[in-house]
């Protein structure tokens, strides 16, 4: 079998309902929720920070604007630290609790954003975002899995996703608070400095709550565990919930002999954490390598490559990406426990497809459509005349796009005062030469954007990439992974799964910019588009429905699970439930 077995219908009609009747019903799973969400929005804030303050950074730090791989690093060694953030969060979670996880989170997210606020060169930036990463990497796992310990089955998947709008929460306010320094002094200092604050609000809210009961009852402390189910369930199923968790664990007990003992070898013998793990595991892999993270850590770099000149521009229309991802975790909320989670899946995954064709399209024709260089414009200032082009054999030839992909000296591109589109000049990039070009009221471009008429249609294009990336793919792949597990593997899983979304997470932000570079912006998103389509297929096959299951009943649906592709059917209810209703 698979998926939901629990009064599915009405589950599907009433969970949203549900969700938001705790404000006055039960507040305290709201509050246990959103505490834990802080989590996301850390992950979230960091996730969007950078890609604003990197602009800043490169302008501060003439070897960082010079250098790729240091703007790649800057941007990656938090997620290098966030593998390994993951991967020790995996293990402090069954040993310490999901509670403590958290707190050790908030405590290196806060060093790590003080380090960097007063980092004085590029190195010690790197050390602070690595401190940021371990921190981000405990959070990004723990945070999903207690919010999934403490919810009620009916409503799970809508309060798991409260932790996924946090994140694009994060990122939104990211967005905000970038455009909000962009004209104070030590501008990218605020910006990840600032960041210390909502983990200085969860240390204190965590320290207010308790553990997760389900790890309490796990560790033999019963009576702590039954006291905070009682505050999360209804009076009339606590004590289901009580025996249901009590019979899991005896079970446990019985098969492993210890409830202790738990290995490698072990995981990939259990067949029910083998198949858990495929799918866990899958998912947050090609989470990133569908390509959401070239959209969030450097979408303000993707609209200057898209031909929007400004700095400010370009923050202000990843605000507005920003603004739709945070949209479409409201839309999560809303159908993950009314759809479910593989068609979300199927259906976010369709429109990425779609929305990365349209990116690949647009850069194409802005790449094959670049102004000329003007020879007259170019060598009106003899001493700014970009050398490379003084010394090229074909330099009749030459478009904007040659133009900055010249290196001996980075050169620049001055659009010409009479229209963007037209010749402009090819010169040396430095600060002096582009006050030069802009006193005379006209754009100037630098690393590999140049103008271009189809600058709106790549917005367009992210937009949509973010409304059916958000809802499905940015959510789906946390909430499964936070209910699909065995109890006594729970952390660990957890942790395996987070430490694989971060590992392709560095991957991917530390070859985008190369890769641009290297093959064009096109054939770069066009590869995110083939590897997309490998995603459907791996959701089709591989991922099951836990709609709406108690967290206990999921293993049991995993150990009998068979290959089901017709998974829009409605699924009959189980025997035992029919007879119930008779």
């Amino acid at each position: 079998m698979e998926g939901g077995i629990h009064g599915e219908g009405s589950a599907d009609a009433s969970a949203f309902r549900e969700c938001f009747a705790l404000t006055w019903k039960n507040p305290y799973v709201l509050r246990l929720a959103f505490s834990a969400g802080i989590g996301g929005l850390l992950f979230g804030y960091d996730t969007g920070v950078i890609s604003g303050a990197l602009l800043y950074i490169r302008d501060d730090f003439e070897t960082v604007d010079r250098e790729t791989w240091l703007q790649e690093s800057i941007v990656s060694m938090a997620i290098a630290g966030a593998i390994i953030g993951a991967a020790v969060g995996g293990w402090a979670n069954d040993r310490f609790g999901r509670r403590s996880a958290i707190l050790a989170a908030d405590f290196l997210f806060f060093i790590g954003a003080m380090v960097m606020a007063f980092a004085p060169n590029p190195a010690l930036l790197i050390v602070g975002r690595v401190f940021v990463g371990l921190g981000v990497g405990m959070a990004s796992m723990t945070a999903p899995l207690y919010i999934s310990e403490a919810s009620p089955p009916k409503i799970r998947g809508a309060l798991v996703s409260t932790n996924g709008f946090l994140i694009t929460g994060g990122q939104f306010l990211s967005y905000l608070i970038n455009l909000a320094f962009t004209r104070v002094r030590y501008t990218w200092r605020w910006m990840l400095g600032i960041a210390g604050l909502p983990a200085l609000l969860q240390f204190i809210l965590m320290l207010l709550l308790p553990e997760s009961p389900r790890w309490l009852y796990r560790k033999g402390r019963e009576e702590e565990a039954e006291a905070i189910l009682r505050r999360i369930y209804l009076a009339e199923e606590v004590d289901k919930e009580i025996q249901d968790l009590k019979d899991s664990v005896e079970s446990e007990i019985r098969e492993e002999g210890s409830t202790e003992k738990i290995n490698i070898i072990k995981l990939c013998k259990t067949k029910t954490v083998r198949r858990g793990l495929v799918a866990g595991v899958g998912l947050q892999v090609f989470q990133q390598f569908v390509g959401i993270n070239t959209v969030m850590y450097y979408s303000p770099t993707i609209f200057q490559l898209a031909g929007f000149a400004s700095n400010r521009t370009a923050l202000l229309l990843s605000l507005v990406t920003a603004g739709l991802n945070a949209f479409g975790s409201i839309v999560s909320i809303y159908f993950i426990d009314r759809t479910g989670r593989k068609k979300l899946l199927v259906i976010s995954l369709c429109g990425v497809i779609l929305s990365l064709g349209v990116l690949s399209a647009v850069f194409y024709e802005t790449a094959s459509h670049a102004p000329a260089i003007s020879q007259l414009e170019t060598f009106r200032f003899k001493n700014n005349t970009c050398p490379d082009y003084s010394t090229a054999r074909d330099a009749a030839g030459w478009d904007c796009m040659k133009c900055l992909k010249a290196s001996s000296p980075s050169c620049g591109f001055c659009a010409s005062p009479s229209g963007k589109q037209l010749p402009g000049a090819c010169w040396i990039s430095n600060d002096s030469v582009k006050d030069l070009c802009q006193s005379e009221d006209r754009l100037w471009y630098t690393r590999g954007g140049c103008p271009s008429s189809f600058g709106w249609l790549a917005l367009a294009g992210l937009a949509l990439y973010i409304i059916f990336f958000s809802p499905g793919m940015g959510t789906v792949p946390w909430i499964v992974n936070s209910e699909i597990y065995p109890l006594r593997f729970r952390g660990v899983c957890g942790g395996i799964a987070a430490t694989a979304n971060w590992v392709s997470n560095l991957v991917v932000a530390q070859s985008f910019l190369s890769l641009t570079e290297a093959i064009g912006t096109s054939w770069t998103f066009l590869i995110f588009g083939v590897i997309s389509v490998v995603a459907l297929v791996f959701v089709l096959v591989c991922v099951p429905e836990t709609k709406g299951m108690p967290m206990e009943e999921i293993e049991q649906m995993l150990e009998g699970r068979a290959l089901r592709l017709k998974f829009w059917q409605k699924r009959p209810q189980p025997v035992k439930e029919k007879n119930q209703t008779v």
